[in-house]
């Protein structure tokens, strides 16, 4: 028997001559790097670092500040005077009843969501005696909170939507409902909105740019508490607005994420959206739960469209429940669910309006300390208009130099437009707060 490594050579040196061999005097090539022995370039080498998230970015720097004294008052969640995230007993009573439910389980919901949800959202928003729900011409779906329901309907229209592709935003606005409606491929216009002067609504410029805008346009309108500014049409500048909205036959789009959450009453935060629906037009209606029940990481709301009839309305809501399929198949169900005992027991949906008060109260009371605390300290300026502006935000007016003085001298963390979370301030704060702007508004 052969020695085994005298084999192994001679298999080695056979196949060493039967491999082709380059002729005599032919230049040697360099050995080729395999792919253990080099590293590869990332076929996503040409991606570039995406800007960092405004609101997300002032959180992460307030999180890294050490100082005892810092104050977050960029992100729109509701705190606690403590500064805790709060969750509402009609909430967790509703969460308790899921959770002892047998019958419950964790099945699809389908493309439109739950169907209660739905029902109960389009009462809520358009009221128990509209004529738009007793004639079944609304279609509503749920939604993955505002944002999704402004994106479905984004979707809906560019597919659907033949009059115009222009969509018109206030100036300003929140910052995701540019980017939501050109990602649909709409084109965005701007309209008046803020004037700077009076730190109040600019009616006359907001209604000449309606009544100029492209016919069949579609008009982005904050139900109540504008964000950022905080500042509202009066009911009859709402009117107005109605007025010129018929003009060009705009098709209005209503955002709607504090119904309740501002005022402390469902009704009034509804009015706006009561008003044109009432009034015979067509139109979309986007609402979250975020705020106003404090679901936000449940991301729970809900996309309606009002037509002129029933049969439209049947067509529509197929529709929207294709545009949801092909994005995101159908929606989460616990958060639904949730709100939808809430809105359906008498007695839970009483203990939640006046939790709901009581939020918005405190926000309110907010507005009162803050702008006591201003004038005691003797801050420059009128600030009147703290206590006019309603919500969540507030838009002091301060410039980009003087919120830059906030943070990197008072450990003040705020948007760089000036817009504060007033529900981020707590009334042990609002005298450091108050000194925190005389500063800046008298050395910047």
């Amino acid at each position: 028997m052969q020695a085994p490594k005298a084999a192994a050579g001679r298999l080695a040196h056979l196949l060493h001559h039967l491999e082709p061999q380059p002729p005599s005097g032919a230049p040697q090539l360099a050995a080729q790097p395999t792919a253990s022995s080099s590293k590869s370039m990332s076929v996503f080498e040409a991606v570039p670092q995406a800007p960092p998230d405004a609101i997300l970015g002032i959180t992460e720097g307030f999180k890294a500040c050490d100082n005892p004294n810092k104050l977050n008052l960029g992100v729109g969640a509701y705190r606690t005077e403590e500064g805790k995230p709060l969750v509402l007993r009609a909430v967790r009573e509703a969460e308790r009843r899921l959770l002892a439910d047998p019958k419950q389980d964790h099945e699809y919901l389908n493309m439109g969501g739950l169907p209660d949800f739905c029902r109960l959202s389009a009462q809520l928003a358009f009221g128990e005696g509209s004529a738009v729900l007793k004639e079944g011409r609304n279609a509503t779906i749920q939604g993955l909170s505002g944002t999704g329901s402004l994106r479905v309907g984004g979707e809906f229209l560019s597919r659907f939507y033949t009059r115009s592709k222009v969509v018109l935003i206030p100036t300003p606005t929140w910052a995701n409902h540019r980017f939501i409606f050109e990602k649909c491929g709409l084109e965005v216009r701007q309209y008046r909105y803020f004037k700077q002067e009076t730190r109040g609504l600019d009616y006359e410029g907001m209604v000449e740019d309606l009544k100029a805008a492209p016919e069949g346009a579609t008009v982005i309108l904050h139900a109540c508490a504008h964000n950022p500014t905080g500042v509202d049409p009066t009911p009859e500048q709402w009117q107005g607005i109605l007025d010129a909205v018929r003009s060009r036959s705009l098709l209005p789009f209503f955002d709607s994420a504090y119904q309740g959450f501002a005022s402390g009453d469902l009704d009034r935060d509804g009015a706006a959206i009561r008003l044109f629906a009432d009034a015979g037009l067509e139109l979309l209606l986007a609402q979250s739960y975020a705020k106003n029940m404090g679901l936000y990481g449940e991301r729970v709301g809900a996309l309606s469209v009002v037509t002129s009839d029933a049969a439209a309305a049947k067509r529509v809501e197929s529709q929207l429940k294709m545009v949801a399929r092909h994005m995101y198949s159908n929606p989460p169900k616990h958060g639904a669910a949730i709100v939808a005992i809430i809105l359906s027991d008498p007695e839970l949906f009483a203990q939640w309006k006046v939790e709901l008060k009581g939020m918005a109260d405190r926000i309110i009371s907010m507005r009162q300390q803050l702008f006591d605390a201003l004038q005691q300290v003797g801050c420059p300026g009128d600030w009147s208009h703290i206590l006019k502006q309603i919500g969540m935000f507030s838009y002091t007016g301060l410039t980009k130099a003087q919120v830059e003085n906030m943070t990197n001298k008072w450990h003040v963390y705020m948007t760089m437009d000036g817009r504060i979370s007033m529900a981020g301030l707590s009334g042990a704060k609002c005298g450091y707060l108050a000194e925190a702007i005389k500063d800046s508004v008298t050395t910047c």
